[in-house]
């Protein structure tokens, strides 16, 4: 039957529910602006989102440089590839974790499945550490040029990110262009 006291109570329930789901929307908000703040603060760059309700995109240094027009597209090829090695690498000493640990290589791949992708992610790890110690001496193996393509391209920091001064930032753009160059017309 009709009951109104519980109409009204459903009613505030709901209304409740309604606060609370706005009062936490309202601190989400705040947490990501305060975090996009401090970020920015210390030399990121965000996109901002496309619509409502899409999230933010942390800019890379090559994206950075590419939009202000300091990298031409050639360049920023270059140093994706660079930096992918880079990461590739940086991970090959971490201590990868998993659940699907099998003594003796049972289980539904058959015996020695997980072995066969540990060597081959291994093997992969390994030409990826040559083939950016290859790049490395197409730098000529000068630190700061390495350096700079370690920090911009492979921890894909943008160059406020990756020095402590604002002076520096323009010398760090510099070399990232000058190895940039280097590694786009050197290829092989």
């Amino acid at each position: 039957m009709f009951d109104p006291a519980a109409r009204t109570r459903a009613r505030l329930l709901d209304l409740e529910t309604r606060s609370r789901d706005r009062a936490e929307a309202g601190a989400v908000a705040e947490g990501v602006a305060e975090t996009i703040g401090l970020s920015e603060a210390r030399g990121a760059v965000f996109e901002g989102p496309p619509s409502p309700g899409r999230p933010y995109r942390r800019q890379t240094g090559l994206d950075w440089l590419a939009r202000k027009g300091r990298i031409s597209p050639v360049q920023k090829s270059a140093g994706e590839r660079y930096g992918a090695l880079y990461r590739r690498t940086a991970r090959e000493g971490a201590i990868r974790s998993t659940l699907d640990v099998r003594p003796g290589g049972g289980g539904p791949s058959g015996p020695g499945a997980r072995e066969e992708v540990l060597l081959t992610a291994a093997e992969g790890s390994a030409q990826a550490a040559a083939r950016l110690a290859a790049l490395r001496a197409r730098l000529w193996d000068q630190a700061d040029l390495i350096s700079a393509c370690d920090l911009i391209c492979g921890r894909e920091l943008t160059p406020r990110e990756a020095v402590a001064s604002e002076r520096e930032v323009g010398r760090i753009e510099a070399l990232v262009a000058v190895a940039l160059d280097v590694l786009a017309g050197d290829r092989g």
